[in-house]
């Protein structure tokens, strides 16, 4: 197995000056005090960053809310979950017994997380150019691959928008359950479009991703139902 900072120079093609950069990058907080959240406060900043000045760059006729739709895209939990496999990252990250056992070198918020923790690490040690360099060749293949903007309307946007174009009345959202310790909490919503007798449940994260999640129900169902507009 690969040292973290042979790891980081092959698949981030960066060799780090200061190894305890990577180190804390690569430290979920159930295995110590020094781990990735500082560094993962930062490292979101410079993943917005480099990707809206590459998406600027790569789409010049693209609007401010086509630029914004590609960039939610791309750095979505999902997303960089997806990046964070490609590069092996749960392999060596560092976590407390609890997670382990639970699979927490596999759970997609905690890859992502530390992904972004690590493009942190690198602005930390050797600046922006080289933090973006680094963000650009790891996302390319997935600029590449963006369908067009139309299509990455969250689920929430296009079920309101479905409903508008029928002279239909919005949904309406419930928060069912809120479960788990307080930083990592699960939650369970539902949408309910009265007018169609439509109702869906979705769980997630957070409030927000559990209510899209339940809308993405309820549009899934219309489609089996309802003639599109």
């Amino acid at each position: 197995m690969l040292t973290a900072s042979e790891w980081a120079a092959s698949r981030l093609g960066h060799a780090f000056r200061n190894a305890a950069l990577l180190e804390s990058a690569l430290t979920h907080r159930s295995a110590g005090r020094c781990n990735y959240e500082r560094l993962e406060f930062v490292g979101d900043a410079v993943l917005n960053f480099a990707i809206a000045a590459m998406l600027y760059r790569e789409f010049p006729d693209a609007d401010e809310g086509d630029l914004s739709r590609y960039r939610a895209a791309l750095v979505s939990g999902s997303s960089l979950a997806g990046v964070a496999t490609e590069l092996d990252l749960g392999r060596q990250l560092r976590l407390g017994s609890g997670e382990m056992k639970s699979g927490g070198d596999r759970r997609s918020s905690i890859l992502a997380d530390a992904l972004e923790a690590l493009f942190g690490a690198v602005y930390v040690d050797a600046g922006m150019a080289t933090a973006t360099a680094v963000i650009e060749s790891l996302f390319a293949d997935r600029l590449g691959a963006l369908p067009d903007a139309r299509d990455l309307k969250d689920s929430k946007t296009r079920l309101q928008e479905r409903l508008q174009a029928r002279g239909l009345p919005l949904p309406a959202y419930e928060l069912d359950s809120v479960s788990g310790e307080p930083h990592e909490q699960w939650f369970v919503a539902r949408c309910t479009v009265a007018a169609l007798e439509v109702e869906a449940r979705g769980e997630g994260p957070s409030r927000r991703r559990a209510e899209q999640e339940a809308a993405r129900g309820v549009l899934e169902q219309m489609a089996g139902t309802v003639t599109a507009p």
